[in-house]
């Protein structure tokens, strides 16, 4: 089940998507002692990361953070470097409290980096997972057409040319030849996983995508239209982001 608000801006809805994620994470720790969330990066989590980490009254110490995915052999200092992004607008605000398993873009062994984040994500439960949604219709970097089957959890990937092309649109990188054409992603199948399945879309750049996503067949060629499976989601759009929509809520 999807649940969709449509804002005015970006910024109303990622307030209010932190908002929920905050609550959800304040439930956990309450009724478990702990929680178990998944943080996304990119442009669409800016406003959202910002309002999370200000949220009151949560113990962060007993929060375990997992990140969607990072770039293979691009290194930490790079400004594109989502363990860089996530280090900067998640733990140096929070004081480093939460425990954060980075994704090692940087490991000798991809395959073995993806067994050792399998292991630990399958510890426990997912209570949250904040996420977006791709220009080309990916969800994290599971681009078209997405393996839907595999039920590892992290996975090394080819990016598409639209892929990359966002990440170039997007400031990351100077020229399409210097962004990255591998990465290690969390599978949909993960994903799939999380109690609670935030989605913070904004911009007219994700509005063909988004119409995909939710009101398009659930196939690997929208990888996010699977989302309109998971029975916990919600999504939140600007009027933007949703302007391709037949049905606006």
């Amino acid at each position: 089940m999807v649940d969709i608000h449509i804002r005015k801006d970006g910024r109303t809805g990622a307030r209010e998507a932190a908002d929920l994620g905050a609550a959800t994470i304040r439930e956990a720790i309450g009724r478990r002692g702990a929680a178990r969330i998944v943080v996304a990066t990119g442009a669409s989590q800016f406003d959202m990361l910002e309002r999370l980490v200000a949220a009151p009254d949560i113990d962060w110490s007993k929060v375990t953070a997992f990140h969607l995915d990072e770039y293979l052999d691009l290194p930490v200092s790079h400004p594109a470097s989502f363990r860089r992004y996530l280090r900067e607008r998640f733990m140096a605000p929070l004081a480093g409290k939460p425990v954060f398993h980075e994704v090692n873009g940087e490991a000798a062994d991809p395959q073995a980096e993806c067994a050792r984040l399998g292991a630990l994500i399958a510890q426990g439960p997912i209570d949250v997972c904040f996420a977006g949604v791709g220009e080309n219709g990916h969800l994290a970097f599971n681009d078209p057409p997405a393996d839907f089957d595999t039920r590892a959890p992290y996975l090394v990937v080819d990016l598409d040319e639209a892929c990359r092309r966002q990440q170039l649109g997007e400031g990351w990188f100077p020229t399409l030849d210097a962004v990255p054409r591998r990465a290690i992603s969390m599978s949909v199948a993960q994903i799939m996983a999380s109690a609670l399945l935030i989605l913070t879309v904004p911009d007219q750049r994700k509005a063909e995508a988004t119409k995909g996503a939710l009101e398009g067949p659930v196939t690997p060629l929208v990888p996010a239209s699977m989302i309109q499976r998971h029975p916990r989601c919600v999504v939140w759009l600007d009027e933007a982001s949703a302007s391709l929509l037949a049905r606006r809520a």
